[in-house]
């Protein structure tokens, strides 16, 4: 069999196609036959050499779409005009601003954390990264420059991150309404600054407001797929 001298614009050509039909069939009625359909000849031979699971191309769709948040990031980090609070700040606020709202809304990934363990696996590995990279040295200093009073900024960080990204987000804790919604962020917030952090301003802080930024949006979404009703037990 011939090499492949331009793996990377096979791997591109299949994330193209694939981000495609998640957006537009939605992630659990997309499967890998689908995928390679729509192809135009390359192989599912081909497509698994790179890939080894509708789950493996899911997460590098995700990837590829959050460089540029990565990029902004890193960006904040290096910023040497901003304060420790500062920084976290912009971070949580250019996290809300990237694309993973938007296409999880519109790929639609089932929220049956059973069902999708392997994802929600893999949110929980990312947070913890996420968290030591970016959050845990910016804690620090703040903690140095004094706008963060935080006693344990590795944990402080995790936590963050571990609500923000799984507690928060809807995609495996569906909302019953708005106010719940709020609830959320008001606990978040307060958690945050009971450990030394404080994500807003108090002075002007209204939960309500963030329930039309872009993860308010996604969760808006799920209640109206549910229907309204709250299910749960």
């Amino acid at each position: 069999m011939a090499r492949n001298k331009y793996p990377e614009e096979t791997v591109k050509r299949i994330l193209d196609v694939a981000e495609e039909l998640f957006m537009t069939k939605g992630y659990e009625q997309t499967t890998m036959a689908d995928i390679v359909n729509h192809l135009g000849g390359l192989t599912k031979g081909a497509v698994y050499h790179h890939f080894k699971s509708k789950e493996d191309i899911f997460e590098a769709v995700f990837e590829r779409a959050n460089r540029s948040v990565v990029e902004r990031a890193e960006a904040i980090i290096s910023n040497q005009s901003l304060s420790g609070i500062e920084k976290i700040r912009a971070l949580d606020e250019s996290s809300a601003e990237g694309p993973s709202a938007d296409m999880l809304r519109a790929m639609r990934p089932s929220s049956d954390p059973v069902q999708n363990s392997r994802l929600l696996a893999r949110e929980f590995a990312d947070a913890l990264e996420v968290a030591h990279r970016y959050i845990e040295p910016v804690i620090r200093e703040g903690v140095a420059d004094g706008t963060v009073s935080s006693e344990f900024p590795r944990e402080t960080a995790e936590v963050m991150l571990l609500l923000a990204n799984l507690w928060m987000v809807p995609l495996f804790h569906p909302l019953a309404d708005e106010s719940e919604f709020e609830r959320r962020v008001s606990v978040l917030v307060r958690v945050m600054h009971a450990l030394g952090v404080d994500l807003v301003d108090w002075k002007s802080f209204d939960p309500a407001r963030m329930w039309d930024d872009s993860w308010g949006t996604l969760a808006r979404d799920f209640i109206a797929d549910d229907g309204g009703e709250d299910d749960r037990s």
